[in-house]
């Protein structure tokens, strides 16, 4: 696999690495996904954390130009996704 080429999380040939996790952290996995799931699952795990990363990123580009968001705009937008009719109890 040549280095020069940039694949997008997921994407790509499957890699070997080593990963040292605490002992609990590997039990809860195990008792989720069995021992033959367990790179499967933090291939997700990872997956799911480079999104999370990229919209922090995203969000604080975002804040930077425009300021933060204003939290009974953003109450009453998620209210509007939750169905609840004034986001009430939706903690911004």
């Amino acid at each position: 696999m040549s280095d020069d080429v940039d694949f997008s999380p997921g994407d790509g040939p499957s890699s070997g690495i080593s990963v040292t996790l605490s002992a609990g952290t590997l039990q809860a996995i195990r008792e989720r996904v069995g021992k033959r799931g367990v790179s499967a699952y933090l291939e997700k795990a990872a997956q799911r954390q480079i999104e999370r990363d990229n919209l922090d990123e995203l969000i604080t580009e975002f804040e930077a130009v425009h300021g933060p968001a204003d939290p009974e705009a953003v109450a009453a937008k998620r209210g509007r996704l939750t169905g609840e009719a004034s986001g009430a109890g939706a903690a911004a």
